[in-house]
């Protein structure tokens, strides 16, 4: 049995510059990095969740050609129960190699901020909400892919014992590892001339707060997002997407729906608005908390003078 993300491997497009904007941002990220040979970079998340990056020669890579040219996803690595049956290794149809090893991530014991909405006992009492300097990912949540071939991606992922989510018929379906899990682990994305390869790979973090925290680090260090903070109606998370180096984009994620057996997968058409409840397209500035190039009309109403 498949239990989540143990590993994703990034190539470079081969440049110093590529390689030394991704040791930066990396950490930027809050991923904590590894000791490893010279040449490689390794960082991991607070459950030991890895993220690899070799450059684009590196003969780790030499047996999975890339999905597409430049800096990009390589491979991905799941977390299996002991005894499974499954493949030491294989390239799925896009020919992103996924590996399969035994579990080896260790488990948190984390908390994000009780709600209080209106209705039910109150969960925070006496005791505000958090404000986060920074995201420091707990997991790896879930890859993104483009597919230029998407029934054929959905029947090998679905042999691998995946189980399909939701879908936008004949454009996208959400798959999740196990039938109780997390909304999705693969989203499979097919879009009219558009090639395969990476879309984003998403981060879990505590809750909505350290989504924002996250993100406001990230706006202050000067990456530059591509859409976020918002939230998606299919899953329910909330997210704040940031352009990555190494290709793709990375999320920070928070608060998705989680599902059981007895779930009924959804159908949906592709919309701006299915995508996403609201967002803030160019993100927030970390220093101003005001959307990019939108000028202050005056101080923070709590400000004093």
């Amino acid at each position: 049995m498949i239990q989540g993300i143990q590993r994703i491997t990034f190539c470079t497009d081969g440049s110093a510059d590529t390689w030394a904007q991704a040791q930066t941002f990396y950490t930027d990220w809050g991923l904590t990095p590894l000791p490893c040979p010279s040449g490689e970079l390794l960082y991991e998340t607070l459950t030991g969740a890895q993220l690899r990056v070799l450059p684009p020669q590196h003969p780790d890579l030499a047996d999975c050609p890339a999905m597409e040219a430049g800096a990009t996803l390589r491979e991905v690595v799941w977390a299996v129960a002991p005894g499974s049956a499954l493949p030491a290794s294989s390239l799925d149809p896009h020919g992103l190699r996924q590996r399969f090893e035994h579990n080896t991530k260790r488990p948190v014991v984390l908390q994000g901020s009780p709600t209080n909405p209106y209705g039910r006992t109150p969960q925070r009492v006496n005791t505000p909400s958090p404000v986060y300097d920074r995201a420091v990912p707990i997991d790896i949540g879930h890859v993104v892919l483009f597919s230029d071939c998407l029934d054929a991606a959905v029947a090998y992922y679905t042999q691998l014992g995946f189980v399909v989510s939701d879908s936008y018929p004949g454009r996208g379906v959400f798959l999740r590892c196990t039938p109780e899990a997390g909304h999705h682990d693969v989203f499979l994305l097919q879009l009219p001339n558009k090639a395969k390869g990476v879309n984003h790979v998403a981060f879990t973090v505590r809750d909505i707060h350290e989504v924002f925290g996250g993100g406001l680090a990230m706006s202050r260090c000067g990456w530059k997002t591509q859409l976020g903070p918002g939230r998606h109606p299919i899953s329910s998370a909330y997210f704040w997407y940031f352009v990555n180096p190494c290709g793709g984009l990375f999320e920070y994620n928070a608060d998705e729906d989680y599902l059981t057996a007895d779930w009924q997968p959804r159908e949906f058409e592709p919309s701006p608005t299915a995508f996403a409840e609201w967002a803030i397209d160019g993100g927030i500035d970390g220093h101003t908390r005001r959307q990019p190039n939108v000028a202050a009309s005056g101080t923070f109403l709590t400000a004093k003078k």
